[in-house]
């Protein structure tokens, strides 16, 4: 039995050629601080954790399984599996409510990983994540679209997706260039209206100019007054 004071409180340790961690329904809202070093299985499953802070597990070197599975899961950060992602085994994220997560999360991941039950938004940086893993084969087809930026997929396992050669990177770039002529389309129509625009407000001028120059007396006029003057003196 381990010591009371090297355990996290609510969770109960033992001994297993290592240390065995168990917090599992203890209405967690963070990962434990002060974990063991020496730990092996860390088992968080069932409570109410929504995020993995990056680093939340570098001291754990000798971990072989984590277990995050049924939490409300919602984000990860980038290295949150950082110094314990060699040795790991097992890594358990299922049931949560994941729709994306960074790459480098898994960086130099060894495990097998299951990630079932999860929300997932099927496009080009889900597609690129889940080709770095090593995905649990007993639970790769409850991986599916939850949405999809191409909404026949929605509710399809990723990975028969993926196998009948459907490419979301080809299409993420594809949306972007059509974003991109938009944007110029937009831009052009701009810069038209306002050529038209200041073509006119000058047209306008140049008619009040002319109105204005029609209205001034002619020099006629001006010097047949003038010789009247002429005369009377």
């Amino acid at each position: 039995m381990i010591e009371v004071s090297a355990c996290p409180k609510s969770c109960h340790c033992t001994e297993r050629n290592g240390v065995v961690v168990q917090c599992t329904s203890r209405n967690l809202e963070n990962i434990p601080p002060n974990l063991p070093q020496d730990t092996v299985v860390l088992l968080l499953s069932s409570n109410r954790i929504r995020h993995i802070p990056g680093q939340a597990f570098e001291s754990l070197h000798r971990l072989r399984e984590l277990d995050l599975s049924h939490n409300s899961i919602e984000s990860v950060d980038s290295g949150a599996f950082q110094g314990m992602s060699e040795g790991l085994r097992t890594l358990d994220l299922s049931d949560n409510r994941l729709s994306a997560v960074p790459k480098d999360a898994f960086a130099a991941m060894r495990a097998r990983v299951r990630l079932s039950n999860n929300p997932w938004h099927c496009e080009c940086s889900l597609q690129e994540m889940l080709r770095e893993l090593r995905l649990d084969p007993e639970t790769v087809n409850e991986v599916s679209c939850f949405t999809s930026v191409q909404e026949e997929y929605v509710g399809q396992p990723v990975i028969q997706v993926l196998d009948s050669g459907v490419n979301f990177c080809t299409f993420h770039h594809k949306t972007t260039d059509v974003a991109m002529f938009v944007a110029m389309f937009c831009w052009f129509s701009m810069v038209i209206a306002y050529i038209i625009y200041y073509v006119r407000h000058n047209q306008e001028d140049a008619r009040k100019h002319m109105e204005y120059l029609k209205s001034l007396p002619s020099a006629s006029y001006i010097s047949k007054d003038y010789d009247t003057a002429s005369s009377v003196l």
